[in-house]
Protein backbone atom coordinates (compact mmCIF):
# COMPACT_ATOMS: atom_id res chain seq x y z
CA UNK A 1 0.00 0.00 0.00
CA UNK A 2 1.44 3.25 -1.09
CA UNK A 3 1.02 6.64 -0.11
CA UNK A 4 -2.62 8.24 -0.12
CA UNK A 5 -3.02 10.54 -3.20
CA UNK A 6 -3.21 13.70 -1.92
CA UNK A 7 -5.40 16.66 -3.79
CA UNK A 8 -4.82 18.93 -6.59
CA UNK A 9 -5.02 21.74 -4.71
CA UNK A 10 -2.17 20.87 -2.70
CA UNK A 11 0.01 19.21 -5.65
CA UNK A 12 -0.07 22.78 -7.21
CA UNK A 13 0.09 24.52 -3.97
CA UNK A 14 4.11 24.27 -4.34
CA UNK A 15 3.90 23.60 -7.99
CA UNK A 16 6.50 24.22 -10.63
CA UNK A 17 4.17 26.22 -13.07
CA UNK A 18 0.88 27.08 -13.64
CA UNK A 19 -1.13 23.65 -13.56
CA UNK A 20 2.11 21.76 -12.84
CA UNK A 21 3.38 20.07 -9.30
CA UNK A 22 7.14 20.07 -7.65
CA UNK A 23 8.19 17.54 -10.15
CA UNK A 24 6.63 19.43 -13.23
CA UNK A 25 3.91 16.98 -13.97
CA UNK A 26 0.62 18.06 -14.98
CA UNK A 27 -1.54 17.66 -12.39
CA UNK A 28 -5.20 16.29 -13.22
CA UNK A 29 -7.41 18.79 -11.28
CA UNK A 30 -9.90 16.07 -10.66
CA UNK A 31 -14.27 16.63 -10.24
CA UNK A 32 -14.80 19.87 -10.11
CA UNK A 33 -16.51 20.30 -6.82
CA UNK A 34 -18.18 23.12 -5.12
CA UNK A 35 -15.52 24.19 -2.79
CA UNK A 36 -17.51 25.31 0.49
CA UNK A 37 -16.94 24.20 3.78
CA UNK A 38 -19.12 21.55 5.16
CA UNK A 39 -21.42 22.88 7.85
CA UNK A 40 -20.48 21.09 11.46
CA UNK A 41 -23.28 18.28 12.32
CA UNK A 42 -25.38 19.34 15.34
CA UNK A 43 -24.20 16.27 17.34
CA UNK A 44 -20.32 16.54 17.13
CA UNK A 45 -19.40 17.03 21.54
CA UNK A 46 -18.00 20.07 22.43
CA UNK A 47 -14.34 18.94 22.14
CA UNK A 48 -15.12 17.68 18.48
CA UNK A 49 -16.95 20.69 17.99
CA UNK A 50 -13.64 22.72 19.58
CA UNK A 51 -11.62 20.74 17.00
CA UNK A 52 -13.87 21.76 13.83
CA UNK A 53 -13.42 25.17 14.46
CA UNK A 54 -9.97 25.53 14.62
CA UNK A 55 -9.22 23.25 11.34
CA UNK A 56 -12.11 23.87 9.01
CA UNK A 57 -10.78 27.89 8.65
CA UNK A 58 -6.68 26.53 7.58
CA UNK A 59 -8.25 23.89 5.20
CA UNK A 60 -10.58 26.29 3.88
CA UNK A 61 -7.81 28.34 2.72
CA UNK A 62 -6.33 25.82 0.79
CA UNK A 63 -8.67 25.11 -0.95
CA UNK A 64 -8.64 21.60 0.27
CA UNK A 65 -12.81 21.12 1.92
CA UNK A 66 -16.22 20.56 0.37
CA UNK A 67 -19.45 19.68 1.46
CA UNK A 68 -18.93 16.14 0.51
CA UNK A 69 -16.29 15.93 3.45
CA UNK A 70 -18.39 16.45 6.49
CA UNK A 71 -18.64 13.13 7.14
CA UNK A 72 -14.64 11.98 7.04
CA UNK A 73 -14.34 15.33 9.38
CA UNK A 74 -16.82 14.56 11.64
CA UNK A 75 -15.49 11.47 11.85
CA UNK A 76 -11.72 13.26 12.80
CA UNK A 77 -13.07 15.84 15.29
CA UNK A 78 -15.41 12.91 17.18
CA UNK A 79 -11.43 10.91 16.73
CA UNK A 80 -10.04 13.69 18.49
CA UNK A 81 -12.43 14.46 20.96
CA UNK A 82 -12.38 10.39 22.47
CA UNK A 83 -8.68 10.90 22.80
CA UNK A 84 -8.86 14.15 24.68
CA UNK A 85 -11.37 12.40 26.90
CA UNK A 86 -9.06 9.02 27.91
CA UNK A 87 -5.83 11.19 27.71
CA UNK A 88 -7.77 13.64 30.13
CA UNK A 89 -9.21 9.97 32.45
CA UNK A 90 -4.90 8.79 32.27
CA UNK A 91 -4.00 12.38 33.68
CA UNK A 92 -6.47 12.29 36.25
CA UNK A 93 -6.35 9.06 37.39
CA UNK A 94 -2.87 7.36 36.31
CA UNK A 95 -2.16 4.13 34.13
CA UNK A 96 -3.14 1.72 36.48
CA UNK A 97 -6.49 1.68 38.84
CA UNK A 98 -7.20 -0.45 41.97
CA UNK A 99 -9.66 -2.62 41.48
CA UNK A 100 -11.60 -3.65 44.21
CA UNK A 101 -13.71 -7.25 44.35
CA UNK A 102 -16.24 -7.47 47.35
CA UNK A 103 -17.16 -11.54 47.54
CA UNK A 104 -19.67 -13.02 48.89
CA UNK A 105 -18.29 -14.51 51.95
CA UNK A 106 -17.83 -10.91 52.68
CA UNK A 107 -14.00 -10.56 51.93
CA UNK A 108 -12.31 -7.52 49.89
CA UNK A 109 -9.69 -7.77 47.54
CA UNK A 110 -8.10 -4.73 45.87
CA UNK A 111 -5.51 -5.71 42.61
CA UNK A 112 -4.19 -2.99 40.31
CA UNK A 113 -5.20 -2.94 37.09
CA UNK A 114 -4.29 -1.32 33.62
CA UNK A 115 -6.62 1.80 32.77
CA UNK A 116 -8.62 1.27 29.89
CA UNK A 117 -8.30 5.14 28.71
CA UNK A 118 -4.95 4.13 28.27
CA UNK A 119 -6.24 1.35 25.18
CA UNK A 120 -8.43 4.00 24.25
CA UNK A 121 -6.21 7.00 24.20
CA UNK A 122 -3.88 4.71 21.84
CA UNK A 123 -6.30 3.41 19.36
CA UNK A 124 -8.12 6.98 18.91
CA UNK A 125 -4.56 8.17 18.68
CA UNK A 126 -3.78 5.62 15.84
CA UNK A 127 -7.31 6.23 14.01
CA UNK A 128 -6.56 9.87 14.19
CA UNK A 129 -3.14 9.64 12.52
CA UNK A 130 -5.54 8.04 9.84
CA UNK A 131 -7.71 10.51 9.67
CA UNK A 132 -5.53 13.63 9.99
CA UNK A 133 -3.54 11.95 6.61
CA UNK A 134 -6.58 12.61 4.55
CA UNK A 135 -6.52 16.56 5.51
CA UNK A 136 -2.73 16.77 5.70
CA UNK A 137 -2.91 17.93 9.55
CA UNK A 138 0.29 16.24 10.52
CA UNK A 139 3.92 17.72 10.14
CA UNK A 140 4.44 14.56 8.22
CA UNK A 141 1.36 14.33 6.23
CA UNK A 142 2.15 17.86 5.27
CA UNK A 143 5.00 17.57 3.91
CA UNK A 144 4.25 14.65 2.28
CA UNK A 145 1.77 16.88 0.59
CA UNK A 146 3.68 19.74 -0.46
CA UNK A 147 6.77 17.08 -2.07
CA UNK A 148 3.64 15.80 -4.20
CA UNK A 149 3.30 11.80 -4.89
CA UNK A 150 3.48 9.88 -7.38
CA UNK A 151 0.16 9.50 -9.43
CA UNK A 152 1.11 6.92 -11.28
CA UNK A 153 1.77 8.92 -14.71
CA UNK A 154 4.88 7.73 -15.85
CA UNK A 155 4.90 9.43 -19.06
CA UNK A 156 4.76 13.20 -18.12
CA UNK A 157 7.76 12.46 -15.49
CA UNK A 158 10.18 15.08 -16.61
CA UNK A 159 12.90 13.45 -14.70
CA UNK A 160 12.20 9.53 -16.25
Amino acid sequence: MGRTAQPAALKLLHGRSEGRDSGGRKVNKGPAFRRIPPNPPTWLSTEAKAEWRRVTPGLQRLDLLKEEDRAMLSAYCETWSVFVRATRDVTANGLTLVQTTYRADGSVSERTVPNPSVAIARNAGRELRGFAAQFGLSPATEQALSRGSDDGDEDENPFA
